[in-house]
């Protein structure tokens, strides 16, 4: 019982990481910048993997996409890249996870074989998890680089919500995936023990009558 509510709740929070995910690869807040000057040309300048937006202080939004992925740095390339990936990862992870679990029905009753699912399930989710990491860290890395570089000669952005969301995102992923291997892991190891009094031999038949044997009885009438 104990294991199948925890393989529910690591089902909750890979989905939870998978839909965080999901929202951050469009999110415009990865990287953001306050450009000061008089009321009219103060502006909120910030870029995510796709565009970059700017608003004035009137509220007017304009955004551009990126117009060429080939002139993109590389870090935007690979991070756009592993966000894809993360996204396609977790999809397999829900859909195995599902079929594992021991609640659900899809797949049979065979416990030992959607343990091994589960499993399954469990790895894409450390693999989405870490996909995810690796791209919101790759990408504040290099704003916290370009920040403090002095000879850095363009705009110097800080780190945006949409990071914070993905750090969130790949940390649920990664328990969700730990849970999952710990708990069915242990499962499948423990199905693959013989049973301490299970017969070696099948066709042998056994009775559930206990014959009880006394000691020698002596007969009387040998002692006349």
């Amino acid at each position: 019982m104990v294991n199948a509510v925890v393989e529910v709740m690591a089902f909750f929070l890979g989905f939870a990481g998978w839909v965080m995910s999901a929202i951050i690869i469009t999110y415009r807040f990865w990287r953001v910048s306050s450009m000061e000057g008089n009321v009219i040309t103060a502006a909120l300048v910030y870029e995510n993997l796709w565009m970059s937006c700017a608003t004035d202080s009137t509220g007017v939004h304009n955004c551009s996409e990126f117009p060429s992925m080939l002139g993109l740095a590389g870090f935007v390339q690979a991070c756009r890249a592993l966000m894809i990936a993360s996204i396609v990862l977790g999809t397999f992870g829900l859909i195995f996870t599902l079929i594992g679990m021991q609640c659900s029905k899809i797949g049979g009753e065979n416990y030992l074989v959607k343990g091994r699912i589960a499993v399954l399930g469990g790895v894409f989710f450390i693999l989405q998890g870490m996909c995810t990491m690796i791209a919101v860290s790759w990408y504040a890395f290099n704003i916290t680089q370009e920040f403090f570089d002095p000879l850095y000669p363009g705009t110097k952005f800080e780190i945006g919500d949409g990071l914070y969301i993905g750090w969130c995102s790949a940390t649920l992923a990664l328990i969700a995936g730990c849970c999952l291997m710990c708990v069915c892991g242990n499962n499948s190891s423990r199905e693959k023990t013989p049973y301490l009094y299970q017969s070696q031999h099948r066709g042998t038949p056994y009775t559930t009558s206990v014959v009880s044997q006394q000691p020698n009885s002596y007969n009387r009438n040998a002692y006349v």
